[in-house]
C-alpha cells in the first residue's frame, strides 16, 4: 500500500545539513498494524510526516497505492491528506474552546461534506469511540483519554484508509493508554484500517503490531514480524 524507496530527508540548520532520514526503503502493507520505534532523534516523526504528506523527501520515492507523493502537486497533496490519511498526535491538537463534536466535524467542512452528513457522521464516530454522552462537552474540559478519543474520531472523519498515530499514548496514564491501544486495534482488525504508529514504548509496539521497524540515526536497523495483536507472544 505504501512504499518508501531510498527515501532521504535532509534539513539545513545554521548552514549545516542534518540527515533526518537516510536512504530508507520499506513497505507498509494494507490492513496491517505497523509500529516504528526508536530513541528520540532517530527519524520516527520525520518518517511519519513524509508518509502523511506534511513534508517532502529530499531524494527517493514515496508511493501510495501506485501514486508517488514526491511527484504530487500542492493541490494533490491536500486531497491526499484530506481523504487518504488521518493523523493522531501525542498532544491531541484539538480546538480547545470547541466541543468534541465540533472538533470531529472540522475536517469534514474542508471536505465539502453536507451539514446533515457532518453532524450524523461525527455523532456516530464519537459513539464508536465511547463518547456518546460527552460529544457536546468542550474539549478543554476533557480528560487526556477523552481528548485522544476525540482525536481518533476526528482522524476517521473523512473515512481514511490509513491512520498515522504519533505517540498516541505518550501523554496518558497506563490504564488510559491501554484503552486507546485497544481502540486502535479495533479499528485495524474490525474495520480494516491500516495503522502506522510511532512510539518509544517497545512493549506496546510488540503487543499490538504485525510488524515493527526500528530506526536509529535515520536508518531502519531492524524489521520484526509478530503475531501479538491478539495477545500472543509468538515471534514469527
Amino acid at each position: 500500500m505504501i512504499q518508501l524507496i531510498n527515501a532521504t530527508k535532509i534539513y539545513n540548520k545554521s548552514g549545516k545539513d542534518l540527515i533526518a532520514l537516510n536512504d530508507v526503503t520499506c513497505e507498509f502493507e494494507r490492513g496491517s498494524y505497523i509500529s516504528v520505534v526508536g530513541r528520540s532523534g532517530s527519524g520516527k516523526s520525520t518518517l511519519l510526516n513524509l508518509i502523511g504528506g506534511l513534508d517532502s523527501v529530499s531524494s527517493g520515492q514515496i508511493i501510495f497505492d501506485g501514486n508517488r507523493l514526491d511527484k504530487m502537486t500542492k493541490n494533490q497533496l491536500e486531497i491526499y491528506r484530506r481523504f487518504s490519511v488521518g493523523m493522531i498526535f501525542q498532544s491531541f491538537n484539538l480546538v480547545s474552546h470547541r466541543s468534541a463534536i465540533d472538533n470531529v466535524i472540522l475536517p469534514m467542512i474542508f471536505a465539502d461534506v453536507s451539514l446533515n452528513e457532518r453532524k450524523n457522521r461525527a455523532a456516530a464516530l464519537l459513539e464508536k469511540v465511547g463518547l456518546k454522552e460527552r460529544m457536546n462537552h468542550i474539549s478543554a474540559e476533557m480528560s487526556g483519554g477523552e481528548a485522544q478519543r476525540v482525536a481518533i474520531a476526528r482522524a476517521m472523519a473523512n473515512n481514511p484508509s490509513v491512520i498515522l498515530a504519533d505517540e498516541p499514548t505518550g501523554n496518558l496514564d497506563s490504564k488510559t493508554a491501554e484503552e486507546i491501544m485497544d481502540l486502535l486495534i479495533d479499528l485495524n482488525i474490525n474495520y480494516g484500517i491500516t495503522v502506522i504508529m510511532i512510539t518509544h514504548e517497545a512493549d506496546i509496539a510488540f503487543r499490538v503490531s504485525d510488524k515493527i521497524f526500528t530506526l536509529l540515526d535515520g536508518k531502519i536497523i531492524n524489521t520484526q514480524y509478530t503475531n501479538n495483536k491478539r495477545g500472543t507472544d509468538e515471534i514469527i
